[in-house]
């Protein structure tokens, strides 16, 4: 007997698709223009107009934070709230959610573009954002969850089309991601201390940090390639199988990749050679992915010449092949010896950002934009325009930081004398050497800016041309089939998810086990991969129609993401977290900060330091011959949040505590160029008239004791200020004598006190000895 139909007109909520891609268009503005901005502070100090607002390590992070948050977060929404409800035959859930979320992604963005020029900052990257602002960002990717699923769950569409495979790991995989890095103990409305420290810490942050670009910069568009370029070109996907295996591949593989941020560090062998495998791994599914995208315009490249859509996404496409092919080649140690902390990082990540991200956002609006406004582009040569300038900019940007980032790496890796002495001691050599590639981005970035700026005008032109309206579809409801008496049971207990839980049970073995356990884990590891090959060759098509069941069912499609995108993170972090503590640290272990080392501390933090200066000797000669003996894990144990950084536009400063006098650091901080000329060092001259704040200084030492740190039990507000108190006054005395004048209070004394404590650790093989370093006579050192 056959199911009664229902014909309902559907109108689609468009409204809300129109709101976030205008705010996608101007946000991005704003983030490039800070991006020229500061790319330009790179080469010359002077625009940093000696204010603390507009200071390269403030506002670098409101470049991120709005290119990847606002430009990227709202075109991503645009894109997903008109696909799905494509996808889906019906209506957004709610109406009222979905204003929830636009306004309130939108009053996030303005807090971050406060709070962050304003140095209010928790020091880790991508994850800057103080803790009140946190909260409201899980808030409002809850409601944008909440509107998403709810959608799912009304749908008129029996199976999850691939495109919605890739909103379900963006959505659950960045909660979880967002929310684990982001755990903090507030020590006042705007401040707090990451509940992780040192190699935790490290390894928690560039597990989100990595994976914000996979599932925030990359799946989401992923999915809005699997839907627009499809529509653009007049084509279906080139391969269905493809895409499968693409999307398993990806979102398990990637969660995993992490590590190879930090490689040569102090972080555990096994996490860093855990790390290269997983990222070397990725190459297979993200050319998948790319060679689906780019065939599936089979037929269609005679439209490259005419149509601006087409090129836009076909060069985004290739650039994203272009990103994850350097990617994993940048995780191979060897390699990542010359290339991190160096500028080829940074071509790298704008490689993808603005030619994945950028031109893939820019071919959405230019398809977007006419139907959203019932008419027609206002001037496609102007887009065609946008499109050459666009790739123009990417290819001087990109090439400039090839050339610079090699050119830093061979001159800070190389040796004479058999490896006994720097070539290049004086760190001001390379940045003298890379200034034309420096002054090359500005004009690649600007190219690109002005690109945008076009594309804004046109976008403009053809909204005012035209008038809004939704699309509207009729459909048969086919919701009493989608909720049948199918058993959802079997989409858990059937052999593809069988076999995943076996193999991945006996890798991890093989991963932790020693001896026999070891032996295992391989054999079992074997044994079960060619159980399952062989299962699949004898019954493929029970595979295929096992595959389309479970697509019928959201909820077990999304317990099966998250359970393929957590494995990663668990193997990882679980063992670090509980096993690298200091009780159980072996060798060096860092003394802990006192208040007034605490408070200077806070100020590096906050001024954005971390984004020029490492702290981490790497486990390399020139490291050890430029810097010091490399970093140890106990070293940094207490710092919440770490410091090992990413770039090194300045010295690592790991052991720089003693090597310099207090008057040293007072008049580089005062104008870096009259200690080492060439500098490109922001003068940070509101540190001598500015007080320290010392309100919560209390509320900090008990947060950090809670943390671990072992700061004696009952320390009172008057013995914590007496000591720092005690601690300032010496600072000062001794900076008099040298004919340096200040205040105890002013924050350049807790600077200095925190600059010469880096590096202090004591031994707990031999616990009569310790290195507190104390400040030694002046140098004569050019380094900035």
């Amino acid at each position: 007997m056959s199911k009664s139909t229902r014909t309902t007109t559907i109108e689609y909520d468009d409204k809300s698709v129109r709101w976030f891609l205008i705010a996608s268009v101007f946000w991005s503005l704003v983030g490039m223009g800070a991006g020229v901005l500061i790319a330009s502070q790179l080469n010359s100090w002077r625009v940093n107009f000696d204010l603390p607002w507009l200071t390269f390590g403030r506002l670098r992070p409101l470049h991120t934070n709005a290119a990847i948050f606002a430009f990227v977060g709202n075109m991503m929404f645009a894109g997903i709230y008109y696909s799905t409800q494509r996808l889906c035959r019906c209506r957004l859930a709610s109406p009222l959610l979905t204003k929830i979320h636009f306004f309130g992604w939108q009053f996030i963005i303005v807090c971050a573009a406060i709070t962050l020029p304003l140095g209010y900052s928790r020091g880790k990257e991508y994850a800057e954002l103080i803790w009140p602002i946190n909260i409201l960002v899980a808030v409002i990717w809850l409601v944008f969850a909440a509107n998403f699923f709810w959608t799912l769950a009304k749908r008129n569409e029996k199976s999850l089309y691939v495109a919605l495979w890739f909103y379900i790991a963006t959505i659950v995989t960045v909660t979880m991601l967002y929310v684990v890095n982001h755990l903090s103990l507030p020590t006042s409305l705007t401040h707090s201390y990451p509940i992780f420290g040192g190699v935790q810490d490290a390894l928690v942050q560039w597990w989100y940090g990595h994976n914000a670009v996979a599932f925030f910069l990359t799946t989401p568009i992923l999915g809005i390639m699997y839907y627009f370029v499809p529509k653009a070109a007049n084509r279906p996907v080139y391969s269905y199988r493809l895409s499968v295996i693409h999307f398993w591949s990806l979102v398990f593989i990637y969660i995993w990749a992490g590590p190879h941020h930090l490689l040569n560090t102090a972080l555990p062998g096994w996490l860093q050679t855990l790390g290269m495998l997983f990222s070397l791994m990725l190459w297979a599914p993200s050319w998948g992915g790319m060679l689906n995208g780019l065939l599936t315009l089979r037929g269609a490249w005679d439209k490259l010449r005419t149509d601006p859509v087409i090129k836009f996404f076909a060069a985004g496409v290739t650039f994203y092949g272009m990103a994850t092919f350097e990617g994993p080649l940048m995780s191979i140690k060897s390699v990542n010896a010359l290339s991190h902390y160096s500028d080829w990082t940074i071509g790298h990540v704008h490689g993808g950002t603005l030619g994945w991200n950028g031109f893939m956002a820019a071919g959405m609006f230019y398809w977007l934009t006419p139907r959203l406004w019932n008419t027609k582009l206002y001037s496609q040569s102007m887009a065609n325009m946008h499109f050459w300038l666009g790739m123009v900019g990417i290819l001087l940007y990109v090439a400039a930081m090839w050339v610079s980032g090699i050119t830093q790496g061979l001159m800070l890796n190389a040796t004479a004398e058999q490896g006994t002495i720097l070539a290049y001691p004086n760190f001001l050599d390379t940045l003298q050497a890379i200034r034309p590639m420096m002054w090359c981005r500005v004009v690649g970035g600007t190219f690109y800016l002005i690109g945008f700026i076009m594309m804004a005008f046109n976008l403009w032109k053809t909204a005012r041309s035209g008038s809004p309206v939704n699309g509207s579809i009729e459909v048969e409801s086919a919701m009493e089939e989608m909720v049948g008496d199918t058993n959802r049971f079997r989409s858990y207990a059937n052999a593809p998810v069988v076999y995943c839980f076996l193999i991945i049970a006996s890798a991890t073995l093989m991963i932790f086990g020693h001896g026999a356990s070891f032996l295992a884990g391989v054999f079992l590891t074997a044994t079960f991969t060619i159980a399952a090959f062989a299962h699949f060759e004898m019954s493929g098509a029970k595979w295929g129609q096992w595959y389309d069941e479970l697509l019928k069912h959201g909820l077990t499609f999304t317990v099966l993401t998250i359970i393929a995108a957590a494995i990663g993170g668990a193997v990882q972090i679980i063992p670090t977290v509980t096993m690298q503590r200091a009780d159980n640290i072996e060798g060096r272990l860092q003394i802990p900060y006192t208040p007034l080392e605490l408070t200077g501390r806070d100020i590096y933090v906050s001024e954005g330091c971390y984004n020029c200066h490492s702290q981490m000797i790497r486990t390399m000669t020139p490291d050890i011959l430029r810097y010091g003996d490399y970093s140890r894990l106990g070293e940094s144990i207490y710092d919440h949040p770490f410091q090992w950084g990413s770039k090194r536009t300045g010295p690592d400063l790991a052991r720089e505590g003693g090597k310099r006098s207090d008057e040293w650091h007072f008049y580089h901080l005062l104008n870096p160029r009259d200690i080492s000329p060439g500098s490109n060092m922001p003068n940070y001259t509101w540190l001598f008239t500015k007080d320290a704040k010392t309100g919560t200084l209390e509320s900090k030492i008990n947060a950090m004791r809670m943390l671990g740190v072992p700061y004696d039990i009952g320390l009172s507000e008057e013995e914590i200020m007496a000591e720092y108190n005690s601690q300032a006054a010496e600072i000062v005395q001794r900076l008099a004598e040298k004919g340096a004048y200040t205040e105890p209070q002013k924050q350049i004394v807790a600077v200095i006190a925190y600059l010469q404590k880096l590096g202090a650790f004591e031994d707990k093989d031999a616990p009569n000895e310790n290195t507190t370093p104390l400040p030694f006579e002046p140098v004569t050192s050019t380094q900035p």
